[in-house]
């Protein structure tokens, strides 16, 4: 198992990780995709983890760019709309609390965009020190441009950061980072989590 101690930062996923979110999601892209006549639950799929715009490109690929720029606003405004049962996960508040307690630094890495993960982070009440959206690089997850952006940041290197996500695309992100990995949702990595409490449960047994 990976010694807690060795981590010098914590990046965080936003949904699904930090933020109870997927009822939301999948709201949004279910309805967006019966605008646009594409099979919902393949889209829900293909877009856990990574950015709208390369799923819309994805699910939508015989647009041309004005229209295709259409289809993504349209999605997003339907995620914008929708906070109404956006909360933080469970163990989130006392996980984030102990981190800042112990001085040791944070961020939120997320595929939305500023307004969205704000919206939401808000929504949960998280204020995060630091975050990087899709806004702030040229390639969503699985590239390991978001994490390694969040890594320098805060001023630390990937390798010494330790990642917590619930999508296969962000894991992937974060092992192209050269970063620790923490997985839910029965996903593979460095350290396998039921839940926040498992990581908050760690830090408080093995750090001084």
């Amino acid at each position: 198992m990976l010694d807690i101690n060795v981590v010098k930062a914590v990046l965080f996923d936003m949904d699904g990780t930090l933020v109870t979110s997927d009822a939301a999601v999948e709201r949004a892209w279910m309805a967006w995709a019966a605008e646009y006549g594409v099979d919902g639950a393949t889209a829900f799929e293909i877009a856990h983890g990574r950015p709208s715009e390369p799923t819309v490109r994805t699910l939508l690929p015989h647009l041309d760019e004005p229209s295709t720029a259409v289809a993504i606003a349209r999605q997003l405004e339907l995620q914008y709309d929708d906070l109404s049962d956006v909360a933080a996960m469970p163990g989130a508040h006392e996980l984030l609390a102990l981190l800042d307690r112990r001085g040791l630094p944070w961020a939120v890495v997320t595929s939305a965009d500023v307004r969205l993960a704000k919206a939401r982070l808000g929504a949960a009440g998280i204020a995060a020190p630091t975050l990087v959206t899709s806004d702030d690089v040229p390639v969503g997850k699985p590239d390991p441009a978001g994490y390694l952006r969040a890594a320098d940041l805060l001023g630390v290197r990937p390798t010494d950061c330790l990642v917590v996500e619930d999508a296969d695309a962000g894991l992937e992100a974060a092992r192209k980072a050269g970063s620790y990995t923490a997985a839910l949702r029965g996903l593979d990595g460095d350290l396998r989590l039921g839940s926040l409490d498992d990581l908050l449960t760690l830090f408080r047994s093995e750090r001084p």
